[in-house]
């Protein structure tokens, strides 16, 4: 199985720790988060990976080099010349979705309990160009579906902002991006832009032609790492839930 790991950005938020380390390998629950991501995907029996890198991205390199790889097939996707958005990313690296395997696109500042290999296999029978990770969880940027989850469009809660892939809805399903999701190897062959740009209005315009789809995991275990109180808090929730087993 294959998964890129999206790694390359600056991660501001997380203030000084970022100053001099990439957001990739600042410590989560007592490892750096790609560590945990790349030993969770291991376990789950992955052995293709792709991470990008721009951010202190020779610190990324070397890390894994002093690991060996984590036993793992990894290649590098290097962005430090330009940083290239969610989006010019997966345009950058059209060369690892190819082949007749499905790719787990995965931000590296998630921590989750899901099982990859389950959501590819409904990645797989949904015959989906496009399966997004979601959840209801407040968020100001949400995802929005019809009755039967597919992608409808998107809206910026303080901003009153809406897109919509065809005509807007009336009724319609909101929820949050988990910076989890699936693609079929057709994915970005697909992408109309090129350079630096997002992901979401990618996934709008590919919507209006092919099956772009949420899945929800509402009860599931899953935090945003993004900044130093987040980290925290999921720190501790993590270490009541470890008492309690």
């Amino acid at each position: 199985m294959k998964a890129f790991i999206l790694a390359a950005g600056k991660g501001t938020r997380l203030g000084k720790l970022t100053e001099t380390l990439p957001k990739a390998l600042v410590y989560f629950n007592g490892k750096p988060m790609l560590q945990l991501l790349l030993e969770k995907l291991k376990n789950q029996g992955f052995n293709d990976v792709l991470i990008n890198i721009y951010h202190h991205g020779d610190k990324i390199v070397d890390f894994l080099k002093e690991n060996k790889n984590f036993g793992l097939d990894i290649k590098i996707s290097d962005e430090r010349e330009e940083l290239l958005d969610t989006g010019g990313a997966v345009k950058k690296a059209a060369w690892f979705f190819e082949g007749s395997e499905p790719v787990l696109v995965h931000n590296v500042d998630i921590y989750t309990d899901l099982y990859f290999p389950d959501l590819i296999k409904t990645h797989k029978q949904s015959r989906n160009l496009v399966t997004l990770l979601v959840k209801e969880r407040e968020s100001s940027r949400k995802l929005l579906f019809d009755e039967e989850l597919r992608l409808a469009g998107w809206k910026n809660i303080k901003s009153g902002e809406y897109k919509w892939v065809n005509a807007p809805l009336k009724e319609y399903v909101e929820r949050a991006y988990s910076g989890i999701y699936i693609a079929s190897p057709g994915y970005p062959g697909k992408i109309k832009n090129t350079g630096s740009f997002p992901v979401v209005p990618v996934w709008l315009d590919l919507a209006k032609n092919n099956s772009v789809k949420g899945l929800e995991h509402n009860n599931s275990l899953w935090f945003d790492l993004g900044t130093v109180e987040k980290i925290s808090v999921a720190e501790k929730i993590l270490s009541k839930t470890k008492s309690r087993t």
